[in-house]
């Protein structure tokens, strides 16, 4: 007979989504939950669950977020803004998020992380979505600094409050007939909510599982074609669903976009991947170790078009329909996360250093950089005497692989008194190396910009991205020379 297990402090990254929180409801019984958002204001702690905001943007919060804790979920994806100008692919923001988090259990001495990700298509010819691969990228990432992980791959969780599922049921209500691109015809293995959070919980009671990835799935596997009928079905309406022989990843978008109403941020992953057949490939092994079959596609559906019915009434938030600006301060900050490869024998240390050595040569001879003992960096515009940023190099806070800049003047940026900035979350740049040293992202964070957005997007923003491409490309060729030995 097992022992019942020790009652914990569990940290759950993405808590305010709806995996999240019925996943909060079913561990806070046995242990301590810490729920992470990006923002817990009006989220009162209760009991034995504490809410506590985290950017996961910023490393040094991550950090204080899981201090003391024993174990992690990861729910994250980060599909959606999370500043005014966010700069950058949604799979670096992503790798971004999931990179902090790992290297903060590693500094907490975490013992498990637990990381809900996406089935994975079988291989083939035609190269994964994006969003499929970065998925396993994030997986990768977060056993990437010794802290083990259980991964569960599912397909579309079926529950109330999902976004994927709230799409499906807009969809329905305003359209008994459908004329569907090819990818209707994909094939899908979904999951009910109470299956996934069931099979989480039994991941985390199980810390041997970790260092393997699971496929986690309901018994049924059906077109999304037939799971929009079954969807239709069980709202009383009967749906029809006529697939056409054409791919048109653009008109999906616009139309789930228009008639769902959701935000295409959220969308467009979700279309690149529907042309895949979304199916476990493993036999479901966790399911039948911790005996889950797993619950029906119609039955996971009728009890989601309750469970959503049951939310409307008590006037719960519905998920996102479009695309709304971030809140409070980070209406006032960008963010730029731009993916650059990383010659081979090189490091984070290395990139930064030959950033600054390349960018006066590719600015002159408009740009000079000034580089004191401390490795305080001064940019220079001929012909204003005054520095246009100041960026302190922190020392205590990098590493080889981590390189951290904090902006602390100049003249395109507002004064931290200005901006009402907190110590922690100053503006900063930094360069990072992930994916084994494969490649480096370089990112700006909580910039607050002097010149009048409309202005800013259109001139620094835009110089910014093209300075970041070609130094990309600039580090493509070194990346084709042969190796040289570090200096």
């Amino acid at each position: 007979m097992d022992a019942p297990p020790r009652r914990m402090r569990v940290a759950i990254a993405g808590a305010s989504g709806f995996v999240g929180r019925a996943l909060i409801e079913a561990v806070a019984s046995d242990h301590d939950v810490v729920a992470l958002t990006r923002s817990a204001e009006g989220r009162p702690g209760a009991g034995s669950v504490a809410w506590r905001g985290c950017d996961l943007f910023n490393l040094r919060e991550a950090e204080e977020a899981v201090r003391g804790c024993d174990a992690a979920f990861y729910l994250v994806h980060s599909m959606m803004p999370s500043t005014r100008l966010a700069q950058g692919a949604f799979e670096d923001m992503d790798l971004l998020c999931a990179d902090n988090l790992a290297r903060a259990a590693r500094t907490a001495k975490l013992r498990h992380i637990i990381y809900l990700g996406g089935l994975v298509p079988a291989r083939s010819q035609e190269p994964l979505s994006r969003h499929l691969e970065s998925r396993l990228e994030v997986e990768q990432t977060l056993a990437a600094h010794g802290v083990p992980v259980t991964t569960l791959r599912a397909g579309m969780v079926v529950g109330a409050g999902g976004s994927s599922f709230q799409m499906m049921t807009r969809l329905v209500r305003r359209l008994p007939l459908m004329l569907g691109p090819r990818w209707t015809r994909s094939r899908s293995q979904s999951i009910a909510l109470t299956d996934i959070i069931a099979l989480l919980r039994y991941a985390l009671d199980h810390p041997e599982l970790s260092g393997h990835a699971y496929d986690v799935g309901c018994p049924d596997v059906v077109s999304y074609a037939e799971m929009l009928v079954l969807t239709g079905a069980a709202l009383g309406k009967r749906t029809r669903v006529v697939t056409l022989p054409i791919t048109t990843p653009r008109l999906s978008l616009l139309w789930i976009s228009l008639v769902a109403g959701a935000p295409s941020e959220l969308v467009r992953p979700l279309i690149e991947s529907l042309r895949h057949d979304m199916v476990a490939s493993d036999g479901l092994v966790l399911q039948a170790r911790a005996g889950r079959e797993g619950m029906s596609l119609r039955a996971a559906i009728d009890e989601a078009v309750k469970g959503q019915a049951a939310q409307d009434r008590s006037g719960r938030p519905a998920a996102p329909t479009r695309s709304a600006p971030p809140r409070g301060h980070a209406q006032s900050l960008a963010r730029s996360v731009q993916r650059l490869p990383c010659p081979p024998g090189r490091d984070a240390a290395w990139v930064a250093a030959e950033y600054v050595r390349w960018l006066p040569r590719f600015m002159r001879p408009f740009l000079r950089v000034d580089v004191d003992a401390a490795g305080t960096c001064r940019f220079f515009a001929w012909p204003v005497r005054r520095p246009l940023l100041v960026l302190a190099f922190a020392a205590e806070r990098s590493a080889p692989d981590r390189q951290l800049f904090y902006v602390t003047g100049g003249l395109l940026v507002r004064g931290v008194a200005e901006a009402a900035v907190p110590a922690r979350a100053r503006a900063r740049l930094e360069f990072r190396s992930v994916l084994g040293d494969a490649c480096v992202l370089a990112a700006v964070h909580d910039f607050a910009p002097r010149l009048p957005w409309r202005v800013y997007a259109v001139t620094q923003a835009l110089v910014h991205l093209l300075v970041m491409k070609r130094f990309g490309g600039h580090l493509g060729k070194l990346s084709r020379r042969p190796a040289a030995a570090p200096t």
